[in-house]
């Protein structure tokens, strides 16, 4: 049964909220309470009364810093982050445009970066904030043609530990969960063939399901993971 109140009084954010993961995650705090504020570059997708969207191109950080200078005379606080926004190029180092790298630093590294410091601004007020990173198991698996991507999400979890113990004295945990192949936009680009391959060399070689990321943000955006910060959590058993 649905605790439609585990995150009443609680304002999450959540980047790419438009599909894929995000519109999941999106949903789901909805479903579960939460007022919820949206970024993405396209139009809303979600309908609700307790949901915000803001139009925002992530790639750009002078934008990502107005649409906060714009909360913060509309929202009294931000309590949870969840850095979930990515765009890929799969493709050979030696022929990758330096435009599609350059795309995968500006969404993958540099948004969650503005995004993660400009709520914590917020967050320190309240003394309290959960920040998650969506991260990626090809950090680990190392797959071919995701050289930029994987160096990315690699930086992703090393950025939120540092910024974990930044943050630690205003009681805000920074936290990163290493997702394996779930059904996206994303992962549609990608030959199924090559998708496959990859699940298969998994301990538990399946696809994610959103059940899987969702079970994990809820533990890291409670009061149960107090304790828990500058971790990576690595699902399908990848280490």
């Amino acid at each position: 049964m649905i605790d439609t109140t585990q995150y009443a009084g609680r304002v999450a954010l959540v980047t790419g909220a438009r599909r894929g993961v995000g519109r999941i995650v999106s949903e789901h705090f909805l479903s579960r309470g939460a007022e919820v504020v949206g970024l993405a570059r396209g139009e809303p997708t979600i309908d609700h009364p307790r949901y915000r969207h803001c139009r925002v191109d992530l790639a750009d950080a002078e934008a990502i810093q107005a649409v906060f200078a714009d909360l913060r005379g509309t929202v009294e606080h931000v309590d949870i982050v969840v850095n979930n926004a990515a765009v890929l190029t799969s493709q050979y180092a030696m022929i990758m445009p330096a435009g599609a790298a350059q795309a995968m630093v500006n969404v993958n590294l540099l948004a969650p970066f503005m995004v993660s410091r400009e709520a914590a601004k917020l967050m320190r007020k309240r003394k309290w904030g959960r920040i998650i990173n969506i991260g990626s198991m090809a950090v680990s698996l190392e797959p071919v043609g995701d050289s930029v991507y994987a160096a990315c999400k690699a930086g992703l979890s090393t950025m939120a530990n540092v910024m974990a113990r930044e943050f630690a004295s205003f009681n805000v945990t920074c936290n990163t969960i290493a997702v394996t192949a779930i059904d996206s936009d994303m992962l549609r680009q990608l030959p199924r063939d090559k998708v496959e391959a990859i699940i298969e060399r998994l301990p538990l070689p399946r696809f994610a399901e959103g059940d899987d990321i969702l079970n994990v943000i809820d533990f890291l955006a409670s009061e149960r993971s107090s304790y828990i910060t500058a971790q990576t959590i690595f699902l399908g058993g990848v280490n």
